[in-house]
């Protein structure tokens, strides 16, 4: 194989058809899922349905488009896990739904997550409350103009209620609303630590954070039976502009009691506070004019995340089943419907009058199950791969059997090991583990070892070519890695590595392990041996909106991030700042030193005395600065910056200091 012409996608081997095979689902049908996906349906989204990105001429790169979705018919190629091809097949119901007659609406399919609009269900106001705007500016808007054009173009905004602190739920907000300024008098409410979570999930790991997001949701495969198909919890993450504005209004503890109602316009609500949850910040909500519960995305047709491939905090199985059996003894015998912010609604009718309530304890029991079982099995010595390999065909089929628990987007193993590394961490207690060799220097004593590289190849496609079971899969791909991560340019071993955890990706359930195997494959088809070798810019990160929205030691403690602290420790500073036109709650002035390699922000004014330097920097200057969007030359020549004392080297030795860091670095190759 040459760099110049990477392998292409390989057809299923008989054993990944063979496998696939055996999986069985309902027939559309008889899929109680189907029925309640396509309820309540007022408009369907055109096949081609496509949204262009802002300021953007060509249609070459959307902010989402349905179109590449248009092969999903049919039944499940050989190249497509039957279930997850169900599952693709149901988050194609996209347009927009009627929930609750005159009170709740929802369009689906205009990005990963939901858009729900909330109405006064006397008919009297035409004010609403939006949940959870999207990813996307674009989407929001074009979300909004579609209910509008069905529910009245007079329906105005009255507040935007943001669930949790993932960016599907708050990142397209300021698409709401004209110049993307929110009025005055817009409620933006959310829960209790929203702004904390939200800003450091996506700035203090956001890089590596985002770049695994790309396998994860399978961003940059073509959309096809072999490629990506689904995101396991909607179609794939937007591509548009996202932003952040802070809440005027948090759900505290005190707030989120049972049956205290707090109205917002002509919308009553109760609020549930469920932090450490699905997010770190997340919230339920009642609605007693409708009885209809929402569940933000804590209770969804699908086994989720108790860690996300992409990387994020472990989340508390614990709490989560405990705070989903607190819904039940809060809304349970309160509530006729239930929607979230992915997937559909579900309804109590007169076949199945408990539905809401066992659909919620059973995803409880779900989440406990799996947290007992694998302390139960820690307790006798397992460890985390052990345990993970002896639940993960074990749960009982009165949870696993039910098509709402599948593992579409978190899966029973990787869940499993969230649970012991929530208690016990990444260390198993084998002493040889302690403290191994990392994969570039591991790899090449792998394969001399072994007798070479060509013995290690020759192994793993024996393994692959008389594999008898996935395992035979999974022990190929580990002989591979250590053969790509001591010679990352000998293609052959790259090649059938990426043939391997492709057939790895074609007999996943679940749409995230379905998206790493196959972007893997791709990187290692695709990714020169050194360097990157991408044409496509690395993103912005931390966008102007995210920076507008960070508390001023948030900002510092990103800039401590980016210090390079070997080298800073010969370089000790103290410089005082005074910012202007900072945020509302912000001090005006401020400490920065760099001591011991650390840089360490203090809220006071700087002693000019023993300061190596002191300025006035605008907030703009300063965020810019951070982001490294300018330097220190150029906010003084711009008039952002001014010296008070000393000179302007105090401060272009620490941006000297301050590193950036390249996106698009390995993560299947060195």
């Amino acid at each position: 194989m040459s760099e110049s012409a990477p392998r292409l996608s390989q057809p299923a081997t008989s054993l990944t058809r063979d496998l696939n095979a055996g999986v069985t689902v309902p027939p559309p049908d008889q899929d109680a899922e189907a029925a309640l996906a396509q309820r309540g349906l007022i408009t369907a989204l055109p096949a081609d349905f496509t949204i262009d990105k802002a300021g953007d001429t060509t249609r070459d790169v959307p902010a989402w488009s349905l179109a590449p979705y248009t092969f999903l018919t049919g039944d499940a190629p050989d190249t497509v896990n039957p279930s997850l091809w169900r599952n693709a097949l149901l988050n194609m119901n996209t347009g927009l739904f009627e929930v609750v007659p005159n009170a709740v609406y929802q369009v689906r399919g205009m990005d990963l997550s939901n858009i729900s609009f909330l109405e006064d269900p006397t008919g009297a106001s035409q004010e609403i409350v939006v949940v959870d705007p999207l990813i996307s500016e674009e989407c929001a808007e074009a979300a909004l103009k579609l209910y509008r054009e069905h529910r009245g173009q007079e329906r105005t905004i009255c507040a935007v209620l943001f669930t949790h602190s993932h960016i599907d739920h708050y990142g397209g907000v300021l698409g709401l609303f004209e110049d993307r300024e929110v009025p005055q008098g817009v409620e933006i409410i959310a829960p209790d630590g929203f702004l904390e979570h939200s800003v450091s999930e996506n700035v203090y790991a956001g890089n590596p954070m985002q770049r695994r997001a790309l396998f994860m949701y399978g961003s940059l495969l073509e959309r096809s039976a072999q490629g990506q198909v689904d995101a396991g919890l909607g179609k794939t993450n937007s591509n548009g502009l996202s932003g952040l504005t802070p809440p005027t209004y948090t759900v505290t503890p005190e707030v989120a009691t049972r049956l205290n109602v707090i109205p917002f316009g002509p919308v009553n609500m109760e609020f549930q506070l469920t932090p450490g949850t699905e997010a770190p910040a997340e919230l339920n909500f009642y609605l007693p004019d409708v009885r209809t519960l929402c569940m933000a995305e804590n209770a969804t047709p699908t086994l989720h995340n108790l860690y996300s491939l992409r990387g994020a905090q472990v989340r508390d199985a614990k709490a989560w089943s405990e705070y989903l059996n607190q819904s039940v003894e809060w809304f349970g015998d309160r509530s006729d419907v239930m929607f979230a912010s992915h997937f559909w609604p579900r309804w109590n009718t007169d076949e199945t009058p408990d539905a809401i309530v066992s659909f919620l304890t059973s995803q409880a029991d779900l989440y406990r199950y799996l947290h007992d079982q694998s302390l139960r099995l820690a307790n006798h010595g397992r460890t985390m791969t052990e345990i993970a390999e002896d639940l993960d065909t074990n749960v009982p089929q009165s949870l696993a059997g039910q098509w709402f628990n599948r593992g579409y987007y978190g899966t029973t193993n990787h869940d499993i090991k969230a649970v012991y590394q929530r208690y016990l961490g990444w260390y198993d207690g084998n002493a040889a583990h302690l403290h191994t060799l990392p994969p570039e220097q591991a790899g090449p004593r792998y394969v001399e070892a072994m007798g070479g590289a060509g013995n290690v190849v020759k192994l793993a496609r024996q393994a692959y070519d008389s594999a008898k079971s996935a395992e035979d899969y999974r022990w190929a791909a580990e002989l591979l890695s250590h053969a790509v991560f001591a010679d990352p340019s000998d293609h052959e071993a790259r090649a059938l590595e990426a043939d391997v955890l492709e057939q790895l990706g074609y007999q996943a359930e679940s749409g995230p392990w379905r998206n790493f195997y196959l972007a893997a494959a791709h990187e290692l088809r695709t990714r020169p041996a050194h360097g990157t070798g991408d044409a496509i810019p690395s993103p912005q990160i931390i966008t102007e909106p995210v920076l507008a929205a960070m508390p001023l030691d948030m900002l510092f403690d990103y800039l401590g991030i980016r210090l390079n602290g070997p080298d800073a420790a010969a370089s000790p500073l103290t410089i005082g700042f005074t910012i202007t036109d900072g945020l509302r709650h912000d001090p005006t002035t401020c400490t920065v030193q760099l001591r011991n390699g650390v840089l360490v922000y203090t809220p006071r004014r700087a002693d000019a005395e023993t300061a190596d330097a002191t300025y006035t920097i605008t907030r703009t200057g300063l965020n810019n600065l951070t982001i490294s969007a300018t330097t220190p030359d150029q906010l003084l020549n711009s008039g952002d910056l001014t010296i008070t004392t000393g000179t302007i080297d105090p401060l272009n030795t620490l941006n000297g200091l301050l590193e950036t860091f390249d996106y698009w670095f390995g993560l299947t190759t060195p």
